[in-house]
Formats: structure tokens, C-alpha cells, sequence
């Protein structure tokens, strides 16, 4: 792959639209029919991106990032791939000028977009996985990161969302995972809202497709019937599917209602919860599959 350093010294560079007129949501739809983008932030997010098979578009970088050992290094490996699509751009421009396209300080000051891949069929993506997390509605960015660090750390195999979750591919999300939302593989569990007649996929569909792949079902909540986190019975299970709720209200009733178990972590000075990225730590380095 070539690549094309070229200087910029105005806001309204037309070259960098993608960065500075677009919001994420709208870059998930900027190639309709076709898929969309996502912005990645730092050259370790990068990296990962990149090692996973997605595709950069151009990037962003500023002036006194360029030389660094962590850009060169990003250089030499987007120099190696494969040349698709002719010289692949890099806009360079100094901090303050930067800053004011996208609005934030670039962490490490290097941006990339890139093409969106198509996502897995949850059914055949999770067949032969024995722990994966499911996350209900979670709407936080940084918390789906957070998610996912620990998911990848702590050996779970794969998450799986419901479409009111955040989009892992969000700069922040990815950045905050420090790129395993390029390493952990996952999907939404559907992207159906309501179809037709039909209910929401979520929870009561959803909860049968995951439940008819073999997976008891765990909900992450307090309630009468809730069983500690190393509870034996939950502790031989050979599939399971963790599911964690949206910040402060949590799961579903439906949802609970629906599991094979309702699950606490005991806690102690009369605190009740944990933030859900917390929470989602705890609960996997205690349930996920222990490797050697």
C-alpha cells in the first residue's frame, strides 16, 4: 500500500469531511446500500483494526505524531498490505487545527476511517462457543468497551448485543476496549425492532435462539431467587450466556423472568451494585472458561 502525506491548513478541507462533517451514526450509513464506516483512534486501535481484516480509507494524523515510533511503525505496517484501492491519503495538520475538524483531542493524534465488515448470523457465529456475554440495551460507549476488555482479558468467547446497545466500532468504545472489539468476536443478537405483527426479537426470540444453540441463560441481577457468582450448579455448566443490563436500570423483567439463573456478586458495606463494566469483570474472570 502507498501512502500519500498531504498537508492541511483549513477547516473546511473538503479532503477531510469524513473526519469533521460527520457523526458516527451517520458514517454507519455513509455508503448505503453498501456498508458504512467507523473512525479509529490511536495507532494500537489501528493496529488491531488493521490485523483484523478491516480496511483503511485514510487517516488523520498530527504534524508532530508523524514521526513517532508508535506512527512509524503504523506506516510500515499499512506500507505491507495489500495495495486495493491505489495511494491511500494521510491529512496531516497541527494540533489546534485538528482539534477544531473533529472536536476532540486525538488521543496518540491519529485517526482512521475505515470500512465496516459485515457482521456475523448470530446463530452460526455462537455455535460452537461455550461462554459469551449478551448485553441488554447497554447504551454507554465507554462502558461497551470497557465490556470488551475484559471479555477478551478474562475468556469469554464472544459478546453478543441487542440493537439498543451502543455501536462497539464508536471511537470511544474502541478506543476504551484498547481494540479487542477487533479481537473478541461479536455481533448483534438481531437488528430487528418490530416486525409487523411480530414482537421485538428481543428478549423473547432472542432468549430461544440462545437457549436452542445449548446455552443456559444467566442474568446479572438482584433479586429472591439470585445465586452467588460461584454458586456449584452454575459453576459446571458447559455453555453459558451472561447477560448484562443497561446502566442503572438493568435487565428486563422479561429477561430475568426468562433465565435459567438469576446471579448476584456478593458485595459487602451494604453497596447493592456495581457499574456494569465493573460488574461485567467480576463476573467473567469467575464464570469464563479457565485455559492454559
Amino acid at each position: 500500500m502507498n501512502l500519500r502525506f498531504i498537508p492541511i491548513s483549513d477547516l473546511k478541507d473538503a479532503n477531510v469531511s469524513i473526519f469533521s462533517q460527520y457523526k458516527e451514526n451517520q458514517l454507519v450509513h455513509y455508503n448505503e446500500p453498501d456498508l458504512g464506516l467507523f473512525i479509529a483512534e490511536s495507532p494500537k486501535v489501528i493496529f488491531r483494526a488493521l490485523d483484523a481484516g478491516y480496511e483503511p480509507i485514510s487517516l488523520l494524523v498530527e504534524d508532530k505524531t508523524i514521526e513517532s515510533r508508535e506512527a512509524s511503525e503504523l506506516w510500515e505496517k499499512l506500507r505491507k498490505m495489500p495495495d486495493n484501492n491505489g495511494d491511500t491519503p494521510v491529512y496531516v495538520g497541527d494540533m489546534k487545527l485538528l482539534s477544531q475538524i473533529t472536536g476532540f483531542k486525538l488521543t496518540r493524534g491519529v485517526l482512521c476511517a475505515m470500512k465496516r465488515k459485515k457482521l456475523p448470523d448470530a446463530r452460526e457465529f455462537c455455535k460452537d462457543f461455550c461462554r459469551i456475554a449478551v448485553l441488554e440495551n447497554v447504551v454507554n460507549p465507554t462502558n461497551v468497551g470497557a465490556i470488551f476488555r475484559s471479555a477478551a482479558a478474562l475468556n469469554i468467547d464472544a459478546v453478543l448485543l441487542t440493537s439498543g446497545c451502543s455501536d462497539p466500532l464508536y471511537r470511544r468504545a474502541a478506543r476504551v476496549s484498547m481494540g479487542t472489539v477487533f479481537q473478541i468476536p461479536w455481533t448483534y443478537i438481531s437488528s430487528e425492532g418490530h416486525d409487523h405483527n411480530e414482537t421485538p426479537f428481543w428478549p423473547e426470540r432472542g432468549m430461544g435462539l440462545l437457549k436452542s444453540m445449548g446455552f443456559k441463560t444467566v442474568a446479572m441481577a438482584l433479586r429472591d431467587r439470585s445465586v452467588s457468582i460461584d454458586h456449584p450448579e452454575l459453576m459446571k455448566e458447559p455453555k453459558l450466556a451472561i447477560i448484562l443490563g443497561t446502566e442503572g436500570e438493568g435487565l428486563m423483567d422479561e429477561t430475568i423472568t426468562t433465565c435459567d439463573y438469576v446471579v448476584k456478586i456478593p458485595m459487602s458495606h451494604g453497596v447493592d451494585s456495581l457499574n456494569v463494566a465493573a460488574a461485567s469483570a467480576v463476573v467473567f474472570w469467575q464464570l469464563g472458561l479457565k485455559r492454559s
